[in-house]
Parts: C-alpha cells; structure tokens; sequence
C-alpha cells in the first residue's frame, strides 16, 4: 500500500509566504530609506540656504557698519545719531549695483517687515571702563544695534535669517594716553627712559633706544600700523649702532595694527585738516559743525585776538555766542615791556620771538572775582574762566635785535621775527583749571601748576594730588626755566638754568618731523628747550600729544649743544587724568567703534529689547 506524504507542499507554501513577508519588509525599507534620503537632501538644502541666507544678512549688517564707523569716527556719537534718525542706514544693504549675486535677496526689518536694515541706538552714551583693544582706559560708549533679516527671492522654503550687531561707538579723553601721536612716533632715547602711561600711535611707532639704554613701558602700547624696534631706516641718516633694550612691565601689551583713533572733525584727521582746530573758523563755517564744535576758538571762555589795530577780547560761541565784550583784560594780558614789544631770541628758530605775555596768576584773580561779566554764563559746577584761546597776528615788520652774549646789551639786528604766546606766573591755576590754546608757538615760563590755595604742594615730585586739572596747547611748546632772562643774546647756552623746574600740564602740540636733513628729536625731546639745563632736574607730569606738523616754529631740532643742553628728565603721565572727572577743559575726544556681540535671532525679535548677551 502506498502512503503519500503533504509535508512537501507544506513547506513550500511557507517559502513563499516567507519571500512575500521578506520582500515586503525589504520594499518598506527602501521606501523608508528614500523618504529618509529625501527628508535628509531637503533638509540640507534647506540648511545650506539658511547659513547662505545668514550669510547675507550679515553682509547687509558689515556694509552698514563701515559707514557707521566712518561717521562715528568724522562726527561722533552725536553726527552718527542724526544720520541713523536720517534714515540714511535703512537703505545701505548689498544690491545689483553692488554685485548681480544680490539681485536674488531681499532685506527687510525685523520690526515691520519692510524693506532696509534696521538700525538704533540702544544706550545712549555713558561713563564707563572700556572694553576690547582700550581696556583699562574710561571712556564713554554709545551701543548701536544693526538688525537685517535676508531672504532668498527664490526660496522653495521660505527661509529668512536674522543678523544682530551691537557695535560700541567709543568716546576716550585724549589726555588718556601718555603719548598720543597722530603721525609715526619716534622714541630713541640716549639716557634711560620710562613711560609710565598708555602710548599709541595713529601710524608706525618706533623704538630704538641706544645701546646699552633701556626703554620702559609700563603700560600698553598700539599702533595703528606697526610697532619697528628700528629708527625710521627710509629716511633717518642721523641713527647707526645697535639698538639697546625695550623692556615692558608683566600683562603689558605691544599691539600693532589696531583701529586708529580720531578726533570728530567731519573729515580724515590728516595733520593739515586736525591742525585746524587750533585756528580761527574761516567765514561761514558754522560753529556747531563737526569741525566748529572741535575748534578751540569757538570753545573758549575767552577768546584774545591781538592785531596792529588793537587788542579783541570777548567771550566765546558755547559760552553765549561771541557776547560780551572783556574791556578789562589789561589785568591780565601785556604785549609791550616799557613801552617795547617782549621779544627774546630763539635759538632752535634763529628767530626773535614777539610774544603776547598772559600772566595766569592775574587772569585767576581776574576771573574768580565776583563782578566778573562771564560769572552768570558758565555750565554747572564751573565757577571760572577755564577754556582762554590767544592768537596774535600782529605784523612782525619791527625792528629786531640781538644782544652781546657777553655785556648783555641789546643791539638791533635783521633777524626774522616769530609771532607767540608766553604763559607767566603759572603756578596757582584757576580753580577749575586752564586749558591755554593758540595757533601759534606757546612758551611757558617757570613752574606751572605747582600750587594750590597759594600752598605749593607739587613742585620737584611726580605727584599730581594737589594740581589742577591743565593744558596747552599751541604751535609749538617750550619750556624756559624760572631765571630765563629775554635779553640772554642769541646764544642761550649762556643762559645756565639754576634750579630744577616743574611743569604739570598737558602738551599737544606739532613737530617738525624727521627727514634725512634732521632727526624730529623724538618724544624725548618734544618739549622744546632753549637753555643749559645741565645738573638740573625738569619734572614733567602731564601727557604728551602730537597732532599735526608745527606750520610757524618749523626750525628742526639740530641735537644737544647746539642751542640747549637737556636736562634730567622727570617725566610721567598724570594719573589724575584717568578720572574724567579731572581731566583738563575742553580735553580733545577720540572716538573709534568696537564690535561688542554678535548673533543669530529669530526673524521677528524685536532688536530694541535689552539683551543680556
């Protein structure tokens, strides 16, 4: 008998199945892993459009923020503001005629919506510690937001992405730094030199101090351009050898290539156009343009204008618009000695000096007495005349002379006559302290800025507890010691200095720069000097600020032994001038503007909220 078996088929019938379950699952998966590949290609596509569409929205928010910084640097807080109310940012992101690439975006506001870059400010300017490359310094800082969402036209998604920027507009005190030069700076010491403050330079620094001299920093240093521990190769024949040693304090930077540092005067701060602020506004400029508000004669409290027709004093612009008429100022201010115009030999110049003679002493009594006319003008917390601009432009056709360098005695001469201003009796400042400016050459007389409330507390020390708050600022500055005598002669190495002089104040003034006829005489030899300093001390407290190229004293420094030997220099920066609050009248604002955050936000954030970041 035969049996016949089912399981065969049985099992076939499974296979099957088993291929139909397996080829099922495999079809599952494919179309799983396609839509996966297909989710994952569109995702990045869409990624890749996003960071190309935040990409563009941070070129719209750089493009505005190169003219910010060239408004913040020409007008500061106060011009970049009007513009940015203006509306004129809204409308500076990237377009065709820029590059056809921005033909496919659109730029829009995340507060509206509507086409532009939004642009504001977000805290108005404040005291503060600085930030980034200045730190350490008090300034003030204004924030700005720039705020752009971008779009592709073309976007399959949608896609927006939104770019924030806060940049800083910062505002720092010239007097800040203890060298500040707008021009390449030469420090090339012959004896051991210390700077105990901040320097920079607007351009290259230089630094070659002799052989086996030290120069020290004890504060940061930067320069716009770059620090060379050289002399100037291109054009000084005057140095050779080896250069000695630059030393620096521990954390003390040396940093070159920073952003360079501008006054606000509504154009480049070339030494021609940053000169300008020392001389009398032409016709027509207004006193409240960028360069009207920097002008010193506009400034001042008391404005002194000497001619061959007479003397013009009167108040200043800011104080009530050229109001008052000073008819008193013979208290004060001499331009003849019996009758005789003041004059001395300058010996770096080869000139006669005819200087109109301010005697600070007499201008403190004159302008803290009670019946003073300016009393009731001056801003809150100010008691007295601060701020005096003198500027004479009297003919120099007079008879000049020199002087026998052994009898003394005067005889007449040809010599070139240099018109100036000769500070006097400087010791006791006004309470609120001077600031002195003219566009010509300034000579101070003895110490200044050694005693208050008739006690002298600063004379022969570095400390400036006691002194208060001054500068100078002029053509040129030279420093004459307490026993200089104008009838001297043309040789004024026969005029030893006596005793140490003390002079706490801040210089700005120009140079006659290095060429391959003469050496500038570096910031060792920035304050001019016309005696035999030798054996004695000259304490210098202050800050010294370069600007521009002298234009009136242009006789270039021919080295020591010449005209004047130097003295032991006793320089330091006067911390005082860390304190805004004791800063000089009218210091001199730098402003530059610093990048302080940066971010992604949502398209619809609304940028004027205060974030912490």
């Amino acid at each position: 008998m035969n049996i016949q078996h089912s399981s065969n088929r049985r099992e076939k019938g499974y296979i099957v199945v088993l291929t139909m379950i397996m080829l099922g699952l495999s079809l599952l998966m494919l179309a799983a892993m396609l839509d996966w590949t297909a989710s994952s290609c569109r995702n990045d596509a869409r990624n890749n459009e996003y960071y190309q569409t935040a990409a563009a929205a941070e070129a719209a928010t750089e493009k505005v923020l190169v003219h910010m910084d060239h408004d913040g640097k020409a007008n500061g807080d106060a011009g970049l503001y009007s513009t940015m109310n203006s509306g004129a940012y809204s409308s500076m992101y990237p377009s065709s005629t820029d590059d056809v690439y921005w033909a496919s975006y659109s730029f829009t506001k995340p507060t509206d919506g509507s086409s532009g870059i939004w642009v504001g400010r977000i805290q108005q300017l404040t005291n503060m510690p600085l930030t980034g490359q200045y730190a350490g310094l008090n300034g003030s800082r204004a924030t700005y937001r720039i705020a752009s969402v971008a779009q592709q036209n073309n976007s399959r998604w949608g896609v927006k992405a939104c770019v924030w920027q806060d940049i800083g507009l910062d505002e720092i005190p010239l007097f800040q730094f203890a060298i500040f030069y707008n021009m390449n700076l030469e420090i090339e010491p012959g004896v051991n030199m210390g700077v105990t403050g901040r320097v920079h330079g607007n351009t290259n620094i230089y630094l070659f101090p002799g052989s086996s001299v030290t120069l020290g920093f004890s504060n940061d240093v930067t320069a716009s351009s770059s620090i060379i521990y050289n002399y100037m190769t291109n054009v000084d024949t005057h140095h050779s050898g080896t250069i000695g040693t630059v030393s620096t304090a521990p954390g003390v930077q040396m940093d070159s290539g920073v952003s360079s540092l501008n006054l606000p005067i509504g154009t480049n701060n070339s030494a021609t156009n940053v000169y300008a602020v020392l001389q009398i506004p032409p016709s027509g400029e207004s006193p409240t343009s960028a360069m009207g508000t920097n002008r010193y004669y506009n400034l001042a409290d008391v404005d002194i204008v000497v001619s061959n027709s007479g003397v013009y004093v009167h108040s200043g612009y800011f104080l009530d618009n050229f109001g008052t008429t000073i008819t008193d100022w013979t208290n004060f201010l001499t331009m003849t000695n019996a009758g005789s115009p003041i004059w001395f030999y300058n010996g770096r110049e080869q000139y006669t000096n005819m200087v109109t003679q301010f005697d600070v002493a007499k201008f403190k009594t004159w302008a803290e007495n009670a019946s003073n006319p300016l009393k009731t003008l001056f801003p809150a917390g100010q008691t007295a005349a601060a701020t005096v601009y003198i500027a004479d432009f009297r003919s120099t056709n007079y008879p000049t002379y020199s002087t026998n360098p052994v009898s003394h005695v005067i005889t007449t001469n040809i010599l070139p006559v240099e018109l100036g201003v000769r500070l006097i009796n400087g010791t006791n400042l006004p309470v609120n302290g001077l600031t002195v400016a003219s566009p010509d050459p300034v000579f101070i007389l003895g110490d200044y800025n050694t005693t208050t409330n008739n006690v002298n507390f600063s004379s022969n020390t570095n400390s400036t507890v006691n002194t208060r708050p001054a500068s100078v600022l002029g053509d040129a500055v030279t420093i004459l010691s307490k026993n200089w005598h104008d009838n001297w002669g043309t040789n004024s190495l026969d005029q030893p200095v006596t005793g140490d002089t003390t002079i706490n104040t801040a210089i700005v003034s120009g140079i006659v720069p290095t060429t391959a006829a003469s050496y500038s005489g570096g910031v060792e030899n920035f304050p001019r000097m016309l005696e035999d300093w030798s054996g004695h001390n000259l304490w210098y407290n202050g800050s010294m600020v370069v600007l521009f190229d002298s234009q009136i004293a242009t006789g270039p420094w021919t080295g020591t032994g010449g005209y004047y030997k130097p003295p032991t220099r006793k320089w330091a920066f006067d911390v005082n001038f860390n304190d805004p609050t004791k800063l000089p009248p009218h210091t001199p604002m730098l402003w530059f503007l610093t990048r302080v955050h940066w971010a992604f936000a949502s398209p619809t954030a609304d940028p004027t909220q205060v974030i912490t970041w």
